[in-house]
């Protein structure tokens, strides 16, 4: 974890310095115009960003390692730690000596005037919810990269590429997508005893309901990394639209029953007991025997949900000790 943020650090540093001027200079004058298309429309950058504004989630650590803390994030108290800010972020910038960006109201009261007010040359949200109506409030002020299809929905890869594509970067992000391939090798190669155990990453939204990330949802990707597999009846589900994930229903519980291990996360501690008390909940066998990670920190459960250069040697050290636990039970 440290080696990964103190090398976001010293980029982050690296750019903050007034002896770097002449190079961001030159830099700016060599960028050529790029243009993004996504479902809400185009993106059209003819300068190098210098106020990057990002939206959702994962868009704020990825212009951090490449180079340029964002003057304004979407805040996401769920995740965040006592400091308001999501730790690895934090971490990556205090350590730097930088700047914490300003965050503003996000989601569906996604406050426009606050994001204007920092006056953006760049605002990055290609895994974000953001509306048609909110695209165009702030397109017309900045260049905006939203999602290429649905909401929610990007892979972590095409999400750096983006990103990188985006700020000039291209180059860069390449690099940091080999770093992190190269951190899933070795975290797959220190633990082979996972590659015969099998799991699903399920989620609920209140009694009754049952969902299942697909395969190459953020967060699933994050366990596969590990060397663990996704149980192949994940790949005969239908996606639900907009979710990167299969709304099953509680009633279909059962084709989870030959999933080793089950990865989940409730909403609160209410939301955790009601969903437990679930007698069809109970009869999926790795929820019966325990064999179950569900980690309770919000910062985790974050941080774990997210594939970049920030989060993965952070969330990929704690979750070995879950997945062991978890593992132990089969």
């Amino acid at each position: 974890m440290l080696s990964g943020l103190l090398a976001a650090a010293l980029v982050i540093g690296g750019c903050s310095s007034s002896s770097d001027d002449s190079a961001a200079d030159a830099s700016s004058t060599d960028f050529e115009t790029v243009t993004i298309d996504s479902a809400l429309g185009q993106a059209v950058i003819t300068s190098k960003p210098e106020r990057i504004v990002t939206l959702g989630m994962g868009s704020a650590e990825t212009a951090i390692a490449l180079g340029t803390t964002p003057v304004g994030i979407e805040e996401y108290p769920w995740g965040s730690d006592d400091s308001g800010y999501l730790p690895w972020v934090n971490d990556a910038i205090t350590s730097a000596g930088g700047e914490l960006p300003e965050q503003f109201t996000g989601g569906t009261e996604l406050n426009i005037e606050a994001i204007l007010a920092l006056e953006p040359d760049l605002v990055l949200a290609p895994w974000s919810g953001i509306t048609q109506q909110q695209f165009d409030a702030l397109n017309a002020f900045a260049p905006v990269v939203a999602y290429e299809e649905q909401p929610w929905t990007i892979t972590w890869e095409d999400q750096i590429s983006v990103i990188g594509k985006a700020m000039g970067e291209q180059e860069k992000a390449a690099d940091e997508i080999e770093k992190i391939e190269a951190q899933f090798a070795d975290a797959t190669a220190a633990h082979p005893e996972y590659k015969d155990v099998s799991f699903s990453y399920i989620y609920n939204t209140g009694p009754g309901t049952l969902g299942v990330f697909l395969a190459e949802e953020q967060r699933v990707a994050m366990v596969r990394a590990l060397g663990l597999q996704v149980d192949p009846v994940v790949y005969t589900l239908d996606e639900t639209e907009g979710t990167d994930s299969s709304v099953i229903g509680l009633e279909n519980a059962n084709l989870l029953n030959d999933s080793d291990l089950i990865f989940t996360f409730y909403s609160d501690p209410d939301n955790r007991a009601e969903t437990e008390a679930q007698p069809a909940y109970q009869q999926i066998p790795a929820i019966g025997r325990g064999s179950v990670v569900a980690p309770t920190e919000q910062p985790f459960v974050t941080g774990s949900s997210i594939i970049n250069p920030l989060t993965v040697p952070w969330a990929l050290e704690r979750y070995v000790p879950m997945i062991d636990e978890a593992v132990g039970k089969l």
